[in-house]
């Protein structure tokens, strides 16, 4: 018969060495895993403390307006201005944030699009007037691009870009090189590649909330997409407003959905006074592409 008594007594010395050792020494890769989850968790900590003020989101706002403005020019008709300023400004009195500094700009391009940049500046380009039948429409998209700036969904886009959480320990006011970071990241943000799928469905649904508030029909932004989807619906290619966002029918039917759920029922249009102030014309989307943007000077 085979003893096996020596065996036993090892094992069991084993046991209790492994259970005398140091916990990191038990723990080995796990140790280092919980380090570097603290790690991570003093990284977030950091990004989460990246605050902008509304002063600094003004700079922001100011440079990326800059950069658009010298990218199509603007449209030189001060009339234009006046009354997409008036319409957006009753917009922007009506929102969360009614003290910022709130600019409206034209961009002189046949594209069809618009930007919001941090601080309250709102572009739309004269594309995107040219296809608007109507103020409600108007209000519609205005409303959607002012929920991206109340809700600061660029600065928290900026807050999960990696070479801006290089800096997050320092304030924007306090390092020039910073604030250049979060300058390239809006933009690329803006222009480039455009919001999440979350951000947009959120600007959908508080901008047409937001414009039946002061009593614009609420479909009215329903209404401009349904053209824009009917315009680009040949194109083998996204092309104009909203190019990256959610699929337009799946947008439509939620935006249909909601004015029902929620009963929002403002009536107003206004076609009139926007026939007689907004006569652009909307070129071929096809031609899009070859249309030189805008060269006029900036305002």
């Amino acid at each position: 018969m085979t003893n096996t008594r020596p065996f036993l007594i090892a094992l069991s010395f084993g046991v209790a060495l492994s259970i005398a050792l140091p916990a990191s020494a038990q723990l080995g890769k796990l140790g280092q895993l919980g380090d570097k989850l603290q790690k991570a968790k003093e990284v977030k900590d950091k990004v989460d403390d990246l605050r902008f003020t509304d002063a600094e989101e003004q700079q922001l706002g100011s440079q990326i307006s800059e950069m658009l403005r010298q990218k199509y020019g603007v449209v030189q008709d001060k009339a234009v201005h006046k009354y997409v300023t008036l319409v957006g400004s009753n917009l922007a009195q009506s929102s969360s944030r009614p003290n910022l500094s709130w600019t409206f700009i034209v961009l002189d391009t046949d594209g069809v699009n618009a930007f919001a940049a941090p601080g309250g500046y709102v572009h739309i380009t004269k594309g995107a007037l040219a296809l608007v039948k109507n103020e409600a429409e108007l209000a519609g998209v205005l409303g959607h691009e002012i929920i991206h700036v109340t809700e600061k969904h660029t600065i928290h886009a900026i807050q999960k870009n990696k070479a801006v959480q290089m800096g997050a320990a320092e304030t924007l006011s306090s390092n020039s090189a910073l604030m250049q970071k979060a300058v390239g990241a809006t933009y690329d943000n803006i222009v480039e590649r455009g919001f999440g799928r979350a951000e947009e469905n959120d600007s959908d649904e508080k901008g047409i909330v937001l414009a039946n508030k002061i009593g614009y029909a609420p479909g009215g932004l329903g209404s401009f997409l349904t053209t824009l989807k009917d315009r680009n619906k040949d194109s083998t290619e996204k092309r104009g407003l909203f190019a990256s966002h959610p699929e337009m029918q799946e947008r439509l039917d939620r935006l249909a959905k909601q004015i029902t759920t929620q009963k929002l029922s403002a009536t107003a249009t206004n076609q009139p006074r926007y026939a007689k102030n907004i006569t652009f014309k909307p070129v071929a989307a096809t031609s899009i592409a070859t249309v030189a943007p805008g060269s006029a000077p900036k305002a």
